[in-house]
């Protein structure tokens, strides 16, 4: 598989299945508190610890969309790049993010239909080798054509 770490945006017609592309960043405090002021979403989970600690979860954690909004840079700045527009996307969330994980988003082209100019995309995220949230997304890519 061809793996692209750059900014570059690619067309349609440069797309095949099994490209990939990646982008990673490790949360922080700041970021759980910006994002429950950006979102409304002050759930205690993400932001008391005291509270954080009577749940499953043993302690604070991030918002699943936080780690979620890394899907989308890879798809609007890496794969496909500048031009993509979101369709659909679907997730499953499968463990927590907590403050100080590094969450690698990963996006892998998985079908191409070149006629609706649309691509079918594998988006999962992980910190190591868990994978804490799985999806799939559509997305339309710029053609040269």
């Amino acid at each position: 598989m061809k793996e692209l770490n750059g900014l570059e945006g690619l067309y349609l017609e440069d797309l095949e299945v099994g490209l990939s592309a990646s982008y990673g960043k490790t949360v922080t405090e700041t970021d759980i508190v910006m994002f429950a002021g950006l979102s409304g979403d002050t759930n205690p989970v993400h932001l008391n610890e005291e509270f954080a600690q009577t749940t499953m979860f043993k302690g604070r954690i991030a918002h699943g969309m936080l780690s979620a909004g890394f899907i989308s840079t890879v798809l609007g700045t890496r794969l496909p790049g500048p031009g993509t527009i979101y369709l659909s996307q679907n997730l499953q969330f499968k463990a927590p993010v907590r403050i100080g994980d590094t969450v690698t988003a990963r996006v892998v082209v998985r079908e191409l239909i070149p006629a609706k100019k649309r691509a079918i995309l594998e988006t999962n995220c992980y910190v190591g080798d868990t994978c804490v949230i799985a999806g799939e997304a559509t997305v339309m890519v710029p053609s040269r054509g």
